[in-house]
């Protein structure tokens, strides 16, 4: 009965009518949640770096910068869910086809921010094309995924003809990714390297990669960590820091400080540890919020991730179409993997990485890329739902 009722207010085909009973509402919900969270920390963390950087910065100062960011981003993850399938991919492919040639910039002429060269400026504007990036990213590896196994069949990786050299085969993708992932590990910034290459891992693993091929790309992983620690002394230097006891005046023992002086419940306005964080508003932000709000919100926070994991797991089951099967999948990959690679950080389980928590962290570059992803995914599911 519900079902017809359903089908029965949807008799309006316009758009609106169509992405109102469409939408995963549920995990627009909890997206509207976290950009909301984002705020409250924009404004939280940020007094608190202000007073120990500048001392004469108002308390609003980061969020009055991520503002026009928040505007961008929200109409475009409310625009780009009205999309069809037909407009998401080619919104992707402008996304690669605008961020590649900002991201071979990097290369010749970067911006260089505490000696990584991972931005290019644009009219005053800072922008880091990796993190832009990466829903383009993610969409068109699903699109050559599913157009890889109508030529070639399911046995895409063990096909001697899917590796021929043409248009639609592995060696066109593997060279551009390889490219862009060079550029990467160049400029250096190893964790959005890696970022990269475990989502397309768990994409390929997804669309039937076989175990010999998967050690094998393990042991590119282990190689590419290898001579990153010999490569670059940033690299060497935080993973020796990270073998020795906690420092409690290095970035990570601030973090786990403030966790620490947090409680149940927060200090408020009486916190104090985040005011010596370096990056309290970007890399540490959960730790600077912990400290602020308290363990039960930090708990809630983590909780509201899972949900949102959660609900992306539901709708890659209940997908029809392979296609949307593979963009949930990187999808919820990225935003994971980007999380734990964040908190393992901010934990002290792993060394830094200067990876943001996702819609949570000041950076206006993330933020934009996870609501263009979100955007297109939600507009993928709506569209898989009535098939």
């Amino acid at each position: 009965m519900a079902v017809i009722q359903e089908v029965a207010r949807r008799t309006d085909d316009s758009q609106l009518t169509d992405w109102y009973f469409g939408i995963d509402r549920w995990l627009l919900l909890y997206i509207g949640i976290m950009i909301f969270v984002g705020m409250i920390a924009a404004i939280s963390t940020g007094s608190a770096n202000s007073i120990r950087v500048h001392g004469s910065l108002p308390w609003y100062y980061f969020f009055v910068k991520m503002f026009p960011f928040y505007i961008v981003g929200i109409g475009t993850l409310f625009i780009t869910s009205m999309f069809n399938q037909k407009w998401v991919l080619r919104l992707a492919w402008l996304n690669v086809l605008v961020c590649l040639p900002l991201l071979l910039l990097t290369f010749v002429h970067p911006h260089v921010v505490n000696g990584s060269a991972r931005w290019v400026v644009l009219d005053g504007l800072r922008l880091m094309p990796s993190d832009i990036m990466k829903p383009g990213f993610i969409i068109l590896t699903a699109w050559f995924l599913t157009k890889m196994k109508e030529k070639y069949g399911d046995n895409i990786f063990l096909n001697r003809e899917a590796w021929q050299l043409n248009w639609i085969s592995w060696w066109p993708y593997i060279f551009v990714f390889c490219m862009c992932l060079g550029i990467m590990f160049r400029q250096p910034d190893v964790g959005t390297s890696i970022l990269y290459f475990l989502v397309l891992g768990i994409m390929l693993f997804v669309a039937g990669l076989p175990k010999k091929i998967m050690a094998i790309l393990f042991g590119i992983f282990a190689c590419g960590g290898i001579g990153a620690f010999f490569l670059f002394h940033h690299v060497h230097e935080r993973i020796m820091d990270f073998l020795k006891p906690l420092d409690p005046l290095s970035q990570v023992g601030y973090a786990v400080n403030a966790i620490r002086q947090g409680g149940l419940f927060g200090m408020g306005d009486e916190a104090f540890a985040a005011e010596n964080l370096p990056m309290a508003e970007n890399d540490f932000v959960y730790a600077a919020l912990v400290e602020d709000f308290g363990a039960l919100a930090g708990c809630a926070l983590l909780f509201l991730f899972v949900l949102v994991i959660k609900r992306l797991m539901k709708a890659a089951s209940n997908a029809r179409d392979k296609f949307v099967l593979y963009v949930i999948t990187g999808t919820t990959a990225l935003f994971a993997m980007q999380i734990c690679l964040n908190l393992a950080t901010t934990l002290h389980i792993m060394p830094p990485k200067g990876m943001t928590l996702p819609f949570i962290s000041f950076g206006g570059s993330s933020f934009l890329g996870f609501c263009l992803l979100f955007g297109l995914t939600l507009a993928l599911i709506r569209e898989d739902k009535w098939k």
